[in-house]
C-alpha cells in the first residue's frame, strides 16, 4: 500500500494514541501512562521559534509584542539594576512569601475543614454555603472590602491570596473523602478501630490524591490573585512589576514577570507532583 498523506496521518495519529507496553507485572498499559518530556520540550521550543519568528519579520510591534531578546536584555538589566528602587531577588522573594504564606494557610486550614466536611454533614451544613457562595467570585471583586477591612498592609494582600486558595483546599479535601471505599471503611470498624484511626488510616490515605491535585489547583489560583493583591499599596513584588511597567508601556518588563511568575508556579507544580508520586505510590492503581 502506497505512503499516502491520508496514511500517513492516520499512521501518526495511531502512534499518539497506541497504548504504551505493559510493565512487568501488568497485564495492560495504564491510560496516559509514558514520558511526555520531549513532547513538552518540542513545543516550548516551537512556540519560542514562534514568537521570534513574528517579532523578526515585524508582523507585530515591539510596543505590543517585543521579542524574546527584548525580554532577556529586560530581564539582565532588571538583575542588575532592579527595578523601582528594589532589586529583582526582592520583588521574587516578597511576591514567593505572600503566596506560598498564604498557601500554607489554607492548607492548614482547608484541609481539615474538607476532610470535617466530607465526613459530617453538620460541618458540610455549616461550611459549604459560605466556601460555594464566595468561590466563584473574582478576587477583584472583594479586593476593596478587604482594603477596607484589613487596610493596606500585608494581611489584606495575604488574605486575598488565601481566600483564593482556600475554597480548592476544601472542596479537594471533602471531595476526596467520598474516594475511600466503604468496604475498607467497614472493614476497619469491625477489627475494633477508632473514628479517627479509621479517618487517619483509611479516608485520609486515600484522600491524599485527590488533596495533592487540590494543592496543585490552589497554588495556580493563588499566583493567578498576586497580581490583584499587589495593585493597592504594593511597593515591592513580581505583581506590582508588572503593574507598574505596564503603566510606563514597557512591555518586555511586563512580559518578563509573567515570565518569572509561570517559571515559580511551574517548578512548584512539579515538587508537587515529585512529592505526590512519593507518598501516594498507589494512585491509579486502585
Amino acid at each position: 500500500m502506497s505512503n499516502t498523506p491520508e496514511n500517513s496521518g492516520n499512521g501518526l495519529w495511531a502512534s499518539l494514541m497506541k497504548a504504551k507496553p505493559a510493565k512487568p507485572g501488568e497485564i495492560y498499559g495504564v491510560p496516559g501512562q509514558g514520558d511526555s518530556l520531549k513532547i513538552s520540550a518540542v513545543v516550548i521550543a516551537s512556540l519560542l521559534l514562534f514568537w521570534w519568528f513574528i517579532t523578526y519579520i515585524g508582523f507585530v510591534k515591539p510596543l505590543f509584542l517585543p521579542s524574546p531578546m527584548a525580554v532577556i536584555d529586560a530581564f539582565v538589566t532588571m538583575l542588575r539594576d532592579g527595578f523601582t528602587g528594589a532589586s529583582f531577588w526582592e520583588h521574587t522573594w516578597v511576591s514567593t512569601l505572600r503566596v506560598f504564606g498564604a498557601f500554607l494557610l489554607a492548607c492548614a486550614i482547608g484541609i481539615p475543614l474538607g476532610i470535617a466536611m466530607g465526613m459530617s454533614p453538620v460541618a458540610r451544613g455549616i461550611f459549604d454555603p459560605p466556601i460555594e457562595f464566595y468561590r466563584p467570585i473574582p478576587p477583584l471583586a472583594y479586593l476593596p472590602l478587604m482594603i477596607i477591612w484589613f487596610g493596606i498592609d500585608e494581611l489584606s494582600k495575604v488574605l486575598l491570596i488565601f481566600l483564593s486558595v482556600l475554597a480548592p483546599m476544601a472542596l479537594g479535601a471533602r471531595a476526596g473523602v467520598r474516594s475511600a471505599a466503604i468496604e475498607q471503611i467497614h472493614a476497619a470498624y469491625s477489627f475494633g478501630a477508632t473514628r479517627w484511626q479509621v479517618v487517619r488510616m483509611v479516608i485520609l490515605p486515600s484522600a491524599m490524591p485527590e488533596i495533592f491535585t487540590a494543592m496543585r489547583v490552589g497554588i495556580g489560583f493563588g499566583w493567578t490573585t498576586l497580581v490583584a493583591a499587589e495593585m493597592v499599596a504594593a511597593t515591592s513584588g513580581l505583581g506590582y512589576t508588572v503593574l507598574s511597567a505596564s503603566r510606563f508601556l514597557q512591555t518586555p518588563i511586563v512580559i518578563m514577570g509573567i515570565v518569572v511568575i509561570a517559571i515559580i508556579a511551574y517548578a512548584f507544580d512539579h515538587l508537587v507532583r515529585f512529592v505526590e508520586r512519593r507518598v501516594v505510590p498507589w494512585k491509579g492503581r486502585g
